[in-house]
């Protein structure tokens, strides 16, 4: 019996799986996207105060004697390039490279000479990540005007923890939302799907032997195609059980008879002390078995023919002109010994049909022996094949006339028509009619055209040569 890991996910986890999983990807994709804007929000922040210093510190430059020269009183510059998180680093040079004021950062320029603008780029400063801005400026009263190129080097410490804060502010409500979301999908999941439990328990509970439709309450809609499904195999199931228990009561039934006969007649011969009461005895006996035998037979054919069987049969064109002119004159010698007229009449090739050949054999010989069974001596048996207006086979016969009320009751399992001397199973023409039905055709009693006895059509639906 497999088990709950060896069958594969339960469907809640499966649900679970396909529903917090996303959201717990889409809270990893938010993070990473709120982490990259909150550093660029940080950087635009600091990077606006980096070149604040800067054209703080571009208001100092002065000319003086053909150079430029940076002239800030230390007290300012304490204040103006000192921080109590980071630490700052600045230095001045002319457009030509050379360091006016300041310490040499070993960093490239992103400027040029000959234009006046700003940049904030990141850098390296000994190793240490640092976000530097740089500005070039022309400074004020200079005669020949030229450029300077200011660069404020700042380490990230600030920035960390401002990105930090920002994206906590923004993850951390969301971390919230999605643990709550996903208690929320965890209970809708869980009450979802307790009406399945509902029914997993009732068809675990129910016995073997009730094989009554399954109800369950508060199914879900995707579910009740399911049920529908299964409740039509527990009929189908119940069908196919009852039919078999029904065949095993009434072949109980049908041997006991038979069988007991052949008990008492062996006791007879065994205590038979004549010879020729012996042998007499011996002779009934022979022809009980005989009679035991084609019942047997009889039953296994019938329990070979259920409907189910439909779904293992193999379906091929057969000729059921000389078919039946086969199966006929299989029949030649025990209709001479009734002194039957046996013939035949019609197409004895070129009607084709799809079936199974070993089937429709079984069928058409039970037709031919119940009409030799049932033909008095010296009467008349007719087999005809017709291929229009569809493929059909007719037997007819010279026994008794079958009455209207008779005529479907004649294919029940084991029933005889009162007033008839010869012995049957009763099982020839319910197996004939199961035959039919599998190869979707149907057997038709009638009185027969001569007004004496019965005929018996069996006809195909499809058309001739299919």
């Amino acid at each position: 019996m497999p088990t709950e890991a060896s069958a594969g996910p339960l469907l809640r986890t499966k649900l679970l799986r396909w529903l917090l999983v996303p959201l717990a990807l889409l809270l990893t994709a938010d993070t990473l996207v709120s982490y990259w804007f909150a550093l660029r929000f940080s950087d635009r922040a600091h990077d606006r105060a980096l070149v604040e210093i800067a054209r703080e510190a571009s208001i100092h430059l002065r000319e003086q004697n053909g150079r430029l020269v940076f002239d800030m009183p230390e007290a300012a510059r304490a204040v103006i390039f000192s921080d109590s998180s980071d630490r700052l680093y600045y230095e001045i040079t002319t457009p030509a490279g050379a360091l006016i004021d300041g310490s040499r950062m070993q960093a490239p320029r992103r400027g040029s000479a000959g234009q006046t603008s700003e940049w904030s780029y990141d850098s390296q400063l000994d190793g240490v990540p640092v976000r530097i801005a740089e500005l070039w400026v022309a400074p004020p009263g200079a005669k020949a005007a030229p450029q300077a190129a200011i660069r404020i080097a700042e380490t990230k410490v600030k920035r960390g923890e401002l990105t930090r804060e920002i994206v906590l502010s923004v993850v951390v409500p969301q971390v919230l939302l999605i643990v709550l979301a996903g208690v929320l999908v965890w209970i809708g999941v869980v009450r979802g799907l307790s009406p399945l439990l509902a029914l997993q328990q009732a068809i675990a509970s129910r016995s073997y032997r009730d094989r009554s439709p399954v109800t369950a309450s508060e199914v879900p809609g995707e579910v009740r195609p399911l049920l529908n499904e299964i409740n039509q195999l527990l009929e189908r199931l119940d069908n196919v059980l009852t039919m078999q228990d029904r065949f095993v009561a009434d072949a109980a039934h049908q041997l006991k008879t038979p069988v007991a006969a052949l008990q008492a007649q062996l006791e007879v011969a065994l205590n038979e002390p004549d010879a020729a009461r012996t042998r007499a005895s011996l002779v009934k006996l022979a022809t009980g078995l005989e009679r035991l035998s084609r019942l047997v037979s009889q039953l296994l054919a019938l329990a070979r023919n259920e409907p189910e069987a439909a779904r293992t049969m193999t379906f091929a064109r057969v000729d059921l002109g000389a078919l039946a002119f086969e199966v006929a004159g299989d029949w030649v010698d025990a209709a001479l010994r009734k002194r039957i007229d046996l013939g035949f009449d019609g197409e004895r090739d070129g009607v084709r049909v799809e079936g199974d050949p070993v089937r429709l054999r079984e069928l058409l010989d039970n037709l031919i022996d119940n009409a030799v069974r049932y033909t008095p001596e010296g009467g008349r048996v007719t087999v005809r094949v017709s291929a229009s207006p569809v493929p059909a086979v007719a037997v007819s016969d010279d026994g008794p006339a079958i009455l209207a009320e008779d005529r479907q009751r004649i294919f029940q399992r084991f029933y005889r028509v009162l007033g008839t001397a010869e012995r049957g199973s009763g099982l020839g023409l319910a197996i004939a009619q199961e035959i039919a039905r599998l190869h979707g055709a149907r057997i038709t009693p009638s009185d027969d055209t001569d007004g004496t006895g019965n005929t018996f059509t069996l006809s195909f639906d499809a058309p001739n040569g299919v």
